[in-house]
Parts: C-alpha cells; structure tokens; sequence
C-alpha cells in the first residue's frame, strides 16, 4: 500500500496524518471531501450529510457523471474515512519535556453504496448515502465557520497545491484583524504550513507563489494577499472569500 504517515512540523507544532492500511493515505483531491461535507453540515445544520443518489454526489463534488468517477470519489470517501489527524505541541523548560497530543477522524459512521459489478453506470436513486460526521469534527466547523467559494474550490481541485493556498488564505484573510506578515521561510513559514517541499528553493517557491495568487484573484478578485517587495513575507488583511449569496459556508 505504501507510505501510511504524512508529517508536518511549524515550529512547535506537529501534524501527523495517518492512513488506513487497506485504503491508504489521502491524496490530491482527496481534500475536496471534508471541504465539501463541511459546508454541507453547517448549511443542513445537521452532523448527519445525506445523498439521495450518487449522480447527486458527483453534482455536488463537481464531477462528471458515470460509473468511473463515481468510483474514484468512493475511493476518495474511502481513504478520509480511514485517515486519523495527530495533533499537538512539543516544548521544552528547564525542567522538562512537555508533549501534549489531540487526535480525530473526519468521520464517524459511513453507508456508501456502489455497484460490485463496476459497470460504467451509476446506481438508482432508491442507494441513498449516509455520511455521519465525527463528534469533534462537527464541532469545529459549527463553532469556526468560514467562508468559502465553493465555486472556486471546485474549480481549483485539479491543482491541490493551488486549492492548498486558497484555503490557507481563506482562512488567514478572514481571521485577520488588520494587516499581517507571514514569513515565507523557516520553522514558521507559509512553506512549512502548506507543505510545499518540492518548492524549498526560495526563489522557486516565490515563482510559484506568484503564479498561484495570479489564478486565486481569477477567482477572488478582492484578495488582498500579496508577496511582499523584499520576497520574505506573504501580506494579508482581513476579507472573506464569497463572490454571491448562492455560495455557502464551511469550516
């Protein structure tokens, strides 16, 4: 199955991700489902997402109908079901070591329905599936909404690394109270949060960034991200991601 632990440190943060060992570790676009049931949980208010029917599915991932795609979000349903997030700090006294731990899973319960014959077409409507969140993960997004142009996400779920700073600027442009500088380099850079190792090279990793923020205003104009003049930071100020009132929430 190969590698079933992905890890990210911020300084004295730790970030472990976990796979299950029959379905692996999430990948790509992977991430459009929490980021999806998310939304649809705090819309519905309910920790319980129900789909009358996979083409209902596919509609709402932003995927073409049939059998192979929906297949491919099973799969993807599969891998998040099985994932468990380590969380926590590492710190050091004159003392003592202080290592504190927090684990959750996305998912409490699952009833997804596909055809074991995998012919190309989808199942009827009379397979509905059933999504149950998790008890921690409702509770977050229902305490910590954020705004989010699903839109937008749907749009950027071919390229993860894009759909990566999108939502990490989402997040940052909505909590911030005035203008902010994040470093681009070091145990507390944007590079170390958003995981982008093969861009290490800060010259590189500027490139990129710059082409990244050029397709994110195509979707969100009044982004108010920026690299900053002397390329250390990243400028951020407060703004919310939603172009109309028929874009929703999510946490």
């Amino acid at each position: 199955m190969g590698q079933l632990l992905y890890e990210r440190r911020n300084g004295h943060f730790v970030l472990q991700l976990t796979g299950h060992p029959d379905f692996g570790l999430p990948f790509g676009q992977d991430r459009l489902v929490p980021i999806m049931l998310a939304t649809m949980a705090v819309q519905q208010k309910s920790q319980v997402v129900r789909f009358r029917s996979g083409a209902e599915m596919l509609d709402t991932f932003g995927m073409a109908k049939g059998g192979k795609e929906y297949r491919r979000l099973v799969a993807a349903f599969e891998r998040i079901f099985g994932a468990t997030i380590f969380f926590g700090t590492e710190a050091l006294n004159s003392r003592a070591r202080v290592v504190h731990r927090s684990r959750f899973n996305f998912f409490r319960e699952a009833q997804i329905w596909y055809d074991r014959e995998q012919r190309e077409q989808l199942l009827s409507d009379e397979f509905h599936n059933v999504i149950v969140l998790s008890d921690e993960f409702y509770a977050e997004i229902v305490d910590h909404p954020i705004p989010t142009d699903l839109e937008a996400v749907k749009v950027l779920s071919a390229a993860p690394a894009v759909l990566d700073l999108f939502m990490w600027l989402v997040y940052r442009c909505f909590v911030a109270k005035g203008e902010e500088r994040i470093p681009l380099f070091g145990n507390l850079g944007l590079a170390h949060q958003i995981g982008t190792v093969e861009y290490s090279r800060p010259r590189r990793f500027r490139a990129m960034l710059d082409q990244w923020l050029t397709t994110i205003r195509g979707l969100w104009p009044n982004c108010p991200a920026a690299i900053a003049p002397d390329g250390r930071y990243m400028i951020v100020n407060h703004s919310k991601a939603i172009k109309s009132s028929s874009i929703s929430t999510n946490g």
